[in-house]
């Protein structure tokens, strides 16, 4: 057995964890691991995604330290314990071996895992909206850590507070914070287990503060850490959908439906983990923009299902559809409930466009406005290319061409740099709509050819109908067989009218302009009110 265990140990500290978790395993069949021994087990179980091995390598080690009296390692055992349960979303079981660690710890009030037990304190306190109260809890940890020499600790603090200054609005110093934590992962200064906390972690910040460069650039650097350690399952459920982001922004759509698959795969032992919704929700994204509306509607009810909010893509699904009054109510209801600065800007670019489509032009503009202040504030690049993208789809509405053509040029720039296809792809048909107007008819079909090339590409069908739709718009035939109260619809479309202020004009219905509406799709082949709007515009219809 000493051999086996010996080179289970030399194992783990050449980062083999399949192999030392193998070689220790086989050892404890013969004979029951010592308590240090048992808690490398418990991590070389973790690392390769063994969690259910792992969670009861560390209760026997606890149960150990009971045994022999050593309360506070005891109380180590049951914090790691109770973080694995509690990364899995079970909330019930992780909260009562926290407990039990804390009561443990009673007695003991100078060691390092009283800084440990701060950390779940300091992430309530960030769910309940407190960020002030989880910084400073997080400084608190962090300087624990540093006086018992754990980087572990330290960086876990450093992390958190990081966390917590970009939701006061201190992305600078919260972004400088996270850095800081990245470094110390690719330094290999940290557990293997950390490293992959603080990697989810610093992706979905680089998310909520839109800088897409920060989270490539750590995402390449944790993958050449990784390939150092090929039987590491860094990537968990998660981490995965984090992942899936990414490639779906970079236009690898195949690769990141597949992650979000791998994703669901790993979530669902035990089943209704929380991230489960996450990873259904990118799913339905996925879907909606491929164009396969009724398996992105399941998708996002299965992410309702598991407590994600399936929004705004079920709302910009809806619009899709048709659905157009229903998209605007749910939009509007999403941004007056958003709290906090981080929330609001992941609405914004899904509520102008339905308020554009919609005919709610003076709405769109003041969100847009308010997206631009972000942008200013904030200066990341992505958020930059959100604000003209969304001004530039504005002042098209609003009439103003040249303007408009500049900010969406400045848009187009943005995401080509971010190397973002599809928005970039998007843009192009705003421009090209936009050199329409102008009287620039060559510009345009070359913009429109453009775009239809990489939508091509993506698969995104949507957008590549709308963009072929608008590339057979021709001039020989103005009225396109409308009749001519449909005509007198369309021209109040394209000024920027909702349904009910058409039927106010007119002295019609509601019910009768939404009929009205459906015949100028057919009968123009069109399937939104832009495309409508640059149909009238083209063809002199105002």
């Amino acid at each position: 057995m000493c051999n086996t265990v010996e080179s289970g140990r030399e194992s783990f500290q050449q980062h083999a964890w399949e192999e030392a978790y193998n070689r220790l395993s086989a050892a404890d069949h013969k004979t029951p691991l010592n308590i240090a021994d048992l808690e490398t087990l418990a991590v070389s179980a973790y690392l390769i995604g063994a969690d259910q091995d792992s969670d009861n390598a560390w209760e026997r080690a606890h149960q150990e330290c009971m045994r022999t009296e050593d309360l506070v390692r005891a109380a180590r055992c049951a914090f790691w314990l109770a973080l694995n349960l509690l990364l899995r979303g079970e909330m019930s079981r992780g909260g009562g071996w926290l407990s039990r660690s804390r009561r443990l710890l009673e007695d003991h009030p100078d060691c390092v895992e009283q800084g440990y037990l701060l950390v779940p304190v300091a992430l309530g306190c960030m769910s309940e909206g407190d960020f002030s109260t989880a910084s400073d809890v997080f400084s608190q940890a962090a300087d624990i850590g540093e006086r018992f020499n754990d980087p572990d600790l330290v960086t876990l603090g450093r992390l958190g507070q990081g966390q917590a200054f970009i939701h006061q609005g201190r992305v600078p110093d919260g972004l400088a914070l996270l850095d800081e934590a990245m470094v110390a992962v690719t330094a290999g200064e940290l557990s293997p287990m950390i490293a992959g906390i603080i990697y989810c972690s610093m992706i979905e910040a680089c998310q909520e503060t839109f800088d897409l460069r920060r989270a490539q650039e750590w995402t390449t650097a944790l993958s050449n850490w990784c390939d150092t350690q090929p039987e590491l399952v860094l990537y968990r459920g998660q981490c995965l959908v984090h992942r899936s982001e990414i490639l779906l922004l970079h236009g690898d759509w195949p690769d990141s439906m597949d992650e979000a698959d791998l994703a669901l795969k790993r979530l669902s032992q035990p089943s209704n983990q929380p991230a489960a919704g996450m990873a259904f929700y990118q799913q339905g994204e996925l879907h909606r923009l491929r164009g396969e509306f009724a398996k992105a509607e399941e998708a996002y009810r299965n992410a309702s299902q598991h407590g994600r909010e399936p929004m705004p893509g079920l709302a910009l699904l809806r619009l899709s559809q048709g659905q157009s009054n229903s998209a605007a109510a749910t939009i509007r209801r999403l941004v007056d409930d958003a709290q906090g600065w981080v929330a609001q800007a992941k609405l914004y670019p899904a509520y102008i466009e339905i308020m554009l489509e919609t005919g709610e032009v003076e709405a769109a503009r003041v969100v847009a406005d308010q997206l631009l202040g972000l942008a200013e504030e904030f200066d990341a690049p992505f958020l930059r290319a959100l604000s003209a993208h969304s001004a530039g789809a504005v002042l098209l509405y609003e009439g103003e061409f040249a303007i408009a053509l500049t900010e969406l040029r400045h848009a187009w720039t943005a995401w080509k740099d971010l190397q973002v296809p599809y928005e970039a792809a998007r843009v192009r048909i705003l421009i090209g709509l936009v050199c329409r107007r102008l009287g620039d008819e060559d510009t345009a079909a070359m913009e429109f050819d453009a775009a239809r090339t990489v939508l091509q590409q993506l698969g995104a069908a949507p957008e590549l109908a709308r963009v072929e739709a608008l590339s057979r718009l021709t001039a020989t035939q103005p009225s396109g067989g409308l009749t001519k109260r449909e005509v007198e619809v369309l021209r109040l479309v394209a000024v920027g009218k909702t349904n009910m202020a058409i039927a106010d004009d007119l002295v019609i219905s509601q019910k009768t302009v939404a009929r009205h509406m459906s015949n100028i799709f057919t009968k123009l082949g069109l399937s939104s009110r832009s495309a409508v709007t640059a149909y009238a515009y083209q063809n002199d219809l105002l």
